[in-house]
């Protein structure tokens, strides 16, 4: 991309993102063409990987082949409407989760295939449970091995779990 390309702001929806290809794409609102997303923006975002259905807002250029992501504004989790109901997760509310401190961990493990992996809050020896769930309801769509996250942890019905998942800065500025 070249520094003279014009940018412009632009909000839609993620159509798919794939974090081993390192790519997906953006519907935009109002219609067009779809907007590139590439791994790199997402990360200079302190993500890596969105969910389906997320919406988003970004600035994005234009060129030869077509509209890319530049530069990642704001991120909003999908819809819950959407999600599966997690039995662990049925009575809390927004409030709830809200009031649970923001931890500083790094993903232990985690397998999408699963639906699910563990974590650990640094300073603790215990693992905190990862649903992929959770990770949709957090706007995410996996979690690499070691990879650094901010988490919000409740007691669960079989130990710690996280109940909301976030990037690295994000849980900084919480």
């Amino acid at each position: 991309m070249d520094s003279d390309d014009a940018s412009s702001t632009v909000t839609g929806q993620v159509k798919w993102f794939d974090p081993a290809k390192g790519f997906g794409f953006v519907l935009r609102d109002g219609g067009g063409a779809d907007v590139l997303l590439h791994a790199n923006v997402l990360r200079n975002f302190g993500q890596g990987s969105i969910a389906e259905g997320a919406r988003i807002e970004m600035s994005v250029v234009s060129t030869p082949r077509g509209s890319q992501a530049e530069r990642i504004l704001s991120i909003t989790p999908p819809d819950h409407v959407n999600l599966v109901p997690l039995a662990d997760m049925e009575d809390i509310t927004a409030d709830d989760i809200a009031r649970c401190p923001v931890e500083p961990a790094r993903i232990k493990w985690f397998d999408k295939s699963k639906g699910f992996g563990f974590a650990n809050v640094f300073g603790h020896d215990d693992d905190i449970f990862v649903h992929i769930e959770v990770l949709r309801r957090s706007g995410l769509a996996d979690l690499a091995t070691g990879e650094a996250v901010s988490l919000r942890v409740m007691q669960g019905r079989r130990g710690r779990m996280a109940i909301e998942v976030m990037s690295w800065d994000a849980g900084l500025k919480a």
